[in-house]
This record gives C-alpha cells, structure tokens and sequence, in this order.
C-alpha cells in the first residue's frame, strides 16, 4: 500500500520542458566547449578545468584532494586524469611539504602555455554559445539561479 507521502511529486508539463531544455542545453554546451578545446588545442575540457584552478592558486599548486573537489571530480579520477597531464608535461606531482601524506599538483610552464594558448577559444565558445545569448537581466537571473543550485548541493 502507498501512501500519499511515498508517492513522487511529479514534474508538472512545464517543469518537465524547463528539466529537459536544461539537461539537453548544458550537454550540448559541455559537449562543443569540449570538442573546441579538444579539436583545436588537444585538450579536454577537464584538462582545462584543472589548469585554469592549477594556475589561479597560490604557486601554481594545489592538494589533490583540493583539486578534485574544485572540479568536482572524484579523487580516483582526478588521479588518472593528473597521470595523463603529467606524461604531456601539464603538470607534477610532489609530496606535500606540509603533510608526507598529501600529494601537490603543480602546473608547468608548458601547462602555462598550453592554457594560455587554450583560454582565448574557450572564452570565445563561452561568449558565442552562452554569454551573448543572453540580457544584462537573464545573465543576472542565471546566476542567482545556480548559485542557490550551487548552495543547495555545496555540501552534499
């Protein structure tokens, strides 16, 4: 027997519109960012990603474990992901000076030129496929939006 309170509330026809256009949306716009950064500058979008946070941070250099949860990543697959970049010379590993246990991931100078050469597509993509499309206002909305998304699952 199934009460009231074990049933889903069901998407009504117009949030389910706004569920789909959004999932389908930022799939595509992940897929074509991707593929730009790959097509052009053999880089994934991930790579990217951990490149950008690598050079932002204080001496070019973050805790794997800091990394894998400023790209949302898991840290088995941040792991895989550093192998590949360090093979290509993006990035090394180090022990963490502060803690034998922890391990640094540090952006090189080619990591530094492969980004630098990167980022002008990519912001161009961002703008073409998304910025631009939208108002002062709709822009402001968006994120207002995702920062409450943000917030809500921040510590889930």
């Amino acid at each position: 027997m199934t009460s009231e309170r074990d049933e889903p509330k069901w998407l009504t026809a117009k949030e389910q519109e706004a569920w789909r256009l959004y999932m389908d949306g930022n799939n595509r716009l992940m897929s074509a960012l991707g593929r730009s950064l790959n097509d052009r500058h053999d880089l994934s979008l991930a790579e990217y990603r951990i490149l950008v946070m690598l050079s932002e941070a204080p001496d070019g250099a973050l805790r794997m474990s800091d990394l894998a949860d400023g790209v949302l990543s898991s840290r088995s697959r941040l792991t895989h992901q550093i192998r590949r970049m360090e093979q290509e010379k993006m990035v090394v590993r180090s022990s963490c000076p502060d803690d034998g246990r922890g391990v640094l991931a540090t952006i090189t100078e080619e990591g530094r030129r492969r980004l630098a050469e990167a980022a002008p597509t990519h912001v161009d993509d961002v703008r073409n496929y998304l910025i631009d499309l939208l108002s002062a206002d709709e822009l402001d909305m968006l994120a207002r939006v995702f920062a409450r998304v943000e917030h809500t699952l921040a510590d889930r």
